[in-house]
């Protein structure tokens, strides 16, 4: 009888050893790359490396205050703190699901103490009783062979969860870190825009006193005054709405970085137009680094296992249990050879009906694959457009800056000389402000297009997954 239970256990442990996987065999599905980027020729696809160190890119701009900030989102963003945290919990879940595949061993001990009656008559007190001790102790352990994967399956797409985690993470930080350096660029461009509005609102200033002086000489009529005073005046309403502007951004980049707005405050400071250069050949392998898409084929992978869990509904449910034990009345008897007891066993549970409930988890499991796979490869191609938008944009507003360079040059010069024809009395006042409008607005959109470069640099390398840095003549990934 012993020899076959040892012959039930080695067939049980070969089964296990040799069990076979009822889940598919994972590929990462396929995706239609382009050989090249529309809007820069010479990128070439690559495999996916979005466990490669993405550096900090946000140096490129060479802004310290810039670099502080960003760093603090690191530990005070409390959206990158949640991710994180929900990171930690897939872990645990993992090594939750790895301890499944080992046996379960428990330890067992207790003592008691009873009695009965030994004899009496109805109605006299002539009984007596008998008092007994009883002692036990035992260890026992059960463990369920993974013969058909199930456990493996759901260890695997624990694994994978864990992975797209790790993945949500790092979309989270980069994303704050991105929304960061855009409401710090644009707190920069406000404090720009407002200098210009100082500047415009002095000159506005000069140019009312000529125009009263002119004025009360006769030279002018009451209108020019009035036209000055106008422009004076929307330019300072102007500049207030600008203040306004400012606190916003102060009180969200606050909130980036964990702090209260209340507590934080960045005064101004020149603005450093730093915009980091495109190289001219880019490696595909940055775009493949982009977290959204790691975290996506990953989830593929998850629904891929959780088909193999659900299969294994198909197969019975094989345990394996064992115990050794002592029992005796007295404690010093406890541990003779003759108070022994053990035992072991093998148990089987097959399901023989379910109404095709099995069947039904095996089919929503295929569909949830199936959508896990449409949507990675959505955002394949929602990578591939952020990355050629971001490529145009990047191509299309430096041209942009040198015509509004060019423009704002042109419209000083303008006003410059309307201005000196307005006091010889050759033009009328309308033709001055109009010319001190044209300069005042083409001096803000050359700020704002200047602004829109270094957004867009941003938004490239969030679009990328990361940064980049040049070694010479070749551009590889920020380290």
């Amino acid at each position: 009888m012993l020899r076959i239970r040892h012959y039930i256990i080695a067939a049980a442990v070969a089964g296990t050893l040799g069990g076979c996987a009822v889940g598919p065999v994972y590929e990462r599905p396929a995706a239609a790359l382009p050989a090249h980027f529309k809007e820069a020729p010479g990128w070439l696809p690559a495999a996916p490396a979005d466990s490669l160190e993405r550096g900090k890119w946000w140096a490129l701009f060479e802004d310290p205050l810039l670099n502080e900030l960003e760093a603090a989102v690191e530990v005070s963003n409390q959206n990158v703190e949640a991710a994180a945290a929900a990171y930690a919990q897939a872990r645990a879940l993992v090594r939750e699901q790895r301890a499944a595949l080992f046996p379960v061993v428990s330890l067992d001990g207790g003592a008691s103490r009873g009695g009965r009656n030994t004899g009496g008559t109805t109605g006299a007190a002539t009984g007596g009783s008998r008092i007994s001790n009883a002692y036990q102790f035992g260890i026992g352990g059960s463990w369920e062979p993974d013969v058909w994967g199930r456990l493996r399956a759901s260890v695997g797409n624990a694994s994978a969860s864990a992975q797209a985690s790790a993945a949500d993470l790092a979309s989270a930080r980069l994303s704050a870190q991105g929304e960061l350096a855009v409401n710090y660029f644009t707190l920069r461009l406000t404090d720009l825009q407002a200098e210009l509005l100082r500047n415009s609102i002095a000159g506005y200033q000069r140019v009312l006193q000529i125009t009263r002086n002119r004025y009360d000489a006769g030279i002018a009529p009451k209108t020019d005054v009035l036209q000055a005073e106008t422009q004076l005046a929307n330019a300072q309403a102007d500049e207030v709405g600008l203040a306004r502007q400012r606190a916003q951004l102060e009180h969200a980049i606050a909130v980036l970085i964990g702090k209260m707005p209340s507590e934080f405050s960045i005064a101004p400071l020149p603005w450093k137009h730093v915009v980091p250069e495109v190289p001219a050949v880019l490696p595909s392998t940055l775009l493949q680094r982009r977290p959204d898409i790691a975290a996506a084929e990953r989830r593929v992978a998850a629904a891929n296992e959780q088909i193999g869990i659900a299969r294994s509904g198909y197969f019975p449910n094989i345990g394996l249990d064992a115990s050794y034990g002592l029992s005796a009345a007295t404690v010093g008897n406890l541990f003779n050879a003759s108070s022994t007891l053990w035992s072991l066993g093998l148990s089987a549970v097959q399901t023989v009906f379910d109404a095709g409930a099995t069947g039904a988890r095996v089919d929503a499991a295929r569909a949830a694959h199936g959508q896990a796979t449409a949507r990675y490869r959505q955002a394949v191609l929602a990578a591939f457009q952020d990355v050629e938008d971001q490529l145009a944009a990047t191509q299309v507003l430096l041209r942009q800056v040198e015509l509004r360079q060019q423009a704002s040059a042109a419209a000083d010069q303008a006003e410059a000389q309307m201005l000196n024809r307005y006091r010889a009395g050759q033009v009328s006042y309308t033709e001055v402000v109009n010319a001190q409008v044209t300069a005042l607005n083409a001096r803000r959109s050359l700020a704002q297009a200047q602004a829109d470069r270094q957004t867009a640099a941003v938004a490239l390398i969030q679009a990328l997954g990361g940064g980049w840095r040049q070694d010479g003549d070749a551009a590889t990934a920020m380290k």
